[in-house]
C-alpha cells in the first residue's frame, strides 16, 4: 500500500488503534437483563439512573475521553480519506495522494468495472476492491465455462460426422380399442 499520510499522522493512527483497544464496549442500561433489549447503545436518561449517575459498578457510559486524535477522525486505517464513488465522474475531482475511494453498494457490475479502469487510469486506490476483484473472476470463469462447452460441441459433432451410427427402426405400436 503506497503511504499518503505524514509522520505525525501516521503515529496518530497508531495512537487511535491504542486507545480503541483500551475502549469498553459500550452497552444500554439493563440490556443484560431483558431480552427485549438490544445491547445498542442508548444514552440513560433516568433521574435515579445508576449509569448516568457514573456509580461504581455500573458499565461506563459514552465520554469525549474516549474519543480518538483530531487529526484522523474520518480516515480509513490506511491513512486515506473515504469518498464515496457512484459514477465516472466522482473521479475526478479527487486527490489521488490523500484520498480514495469506496465504490458504492448501489453501483452495479458494469459500471462498476468502468470505475475501475478509470481509477487505475488516475492511481486511485479502491477500498473495497475485493468485492470488484470477484465480480472480474466470475466474468472470466463463465467465459472459460463457454469455450469449453463449445469446445465439446464441436468434438460431439466431428464424432458423429466420422462414425455415422445406424438408425433404428421404430416399432409401431398396436392400439388397442377402448371399450365404451
Amino acid at each position: 500500500m503506497k503511504k499518503p499520510v505524514s509522520a505525525t499522522a501516521e503515529k496518530a493512527l497508531k495512537l487511535r488503534e491504542s486507545v480503541k483497544k483500551k475502549k469498553p464496549s459500550f452497552v444500554r442500561q439493563e440490556s443484560w437483563r431483558y431480552k427485549r433489549l438490544s445491547e445498542s447503545w442508548r444514552r440513560p436518561r433516568g433521574l435515579d439512573n445508576k449509569m448516568r449517575r457514573k456509580i461504581k459498578g455500573w458499565p461506563p457510559t459514552v465520554n469525549v475521553g474516549y474519543r480518538g486524535p483530531k487529526a484522523t477522525r474520518g480516515l480509513h486505517p490506511s491513512g486515506y480519506k473515504e469518498v464515496l464513488a457512484y459514477n465516472t465522474k466522482d473521479l475526478e475531482e479527487i486527490d489521488p495522494k490523500t484520498q480514495a475511494i469506496r465504490i458504492a453498494h448501489t453501483v452495479g457490475k458494469r459500471k462498476r468495472a468502468k470505475i475501475l479502469v478509470e481509477a487505475r487510469k488516475r492511481k486511485i486506490t479502491i477500498l473495497n476492491l475485493k468485492e470488484v476483484k470477484e465480480v472480474v473472476e466470475e466474468k472470466e470463469l463463465t467465459e472459460e465455462k463457454e469455450k469449453e462447452e463449445k469446445l465439446k460441441k464441436e468434438k460431439v459433432e466431428e464424432v458423429a460426422e466420422t462414425e455415422k451410427p445406424k438408425q433404428k427402426q421404430k416399432k409401431k405400436r398396436k392400439r388397442r380399442a377402448r371399450k365404451q
